[in-house]
């Protein structure tokens, strides 16, 4: 996310009827519209080895996997006269398991995603741990995991929701990892993940390593 594109507010059903025209992707925060950076080829290849263990994985399942140009909202629906609150975002993969359900008759904006990942970059990253995450937990009650994924090195952030509602956090950083999405019956594979991206070597990246 970077500088909003104006100063102007705007209501969510105004941002949407300019996103749905516009050529270049954009999020919404309460009246704020932010235009959405592009991704680096790392960024790129992670979406696509993870988009590929997801789709071999649930085909034949009640769930099915979405990724970059589909919106999700988080926050109320939208109320004329009322002060513009709510978040739109491009999550970088999510996974829906049965009915869809949209925001409208457009059927570009999720309300009900079961799985939501993020493919990290220094200029999104703290909102994707932070304001972000915050709007996931509030409105998205079906949300099931959440997942953060490095692109500097083999590292996956995943939260997850336990029957009691509260959220059970994990790390896995070795490319012999695996994460368990037990809600889709799924297992991402670090290896897969980064497959084809290098990293620098634990000795280059210690002191006095050559």
């Amino acid at each position: 996310m970077s500088l909003p594109r104006s100063h102007i507010r705007y209501s969510a059903e105004e941002y949407l009827v300019l996103e749905r025209e516009s050529e270049e992707r954009h999020e919404y925060l309460d009246g704020e519209i932010y235009a959405m950076a592009g991704e680096s080829a790392e960024h790129g290849a992670i979406c696509t080895n993870l988009s590929g263990q997801l789709y071999n994985q649930l085909r034949g399942k009640d769930c099915q996997v979405f990724s970059k140009d589909m919106k999700v909202r988080s926050g109320p629906s939208p109320r004329p006269g009322h002060r513009p609150k709510g978040l739109y975002s491009y999550p970088d993969l999510l996974i829906v398991c049965g009915e869809l359900k949209f925001h409208d008759e457009h059927r570009d904006v999720l309300l009900n995603p079961t799985v939501i990942i993020e493919v990290l970059s220094p200029t999104t990253e703290a909102f994707d741990r932070g304001e972000k995450w915050a709007r996931y937990q509030i409105w998205l009650p079906g949300l099931s995991d959440y997942l953060l994924v490095s692109q500097v090195k083999p590292q996956i952030d995943h939260f997850h929701r336990q029957a009691g509602g509260e959220w059970l956090y994990s790390l896995v950083n070795g490319l012999g990892d695996s994460i368990q999405l037990n809600s889709v019956g799924c297992a991402l594979q670090l290896a897969e993940t980064y497959d084809r991206l290098a990293f620098p070597s634990e000795a280059s990246e210690s002191p006095g390593g050559e």
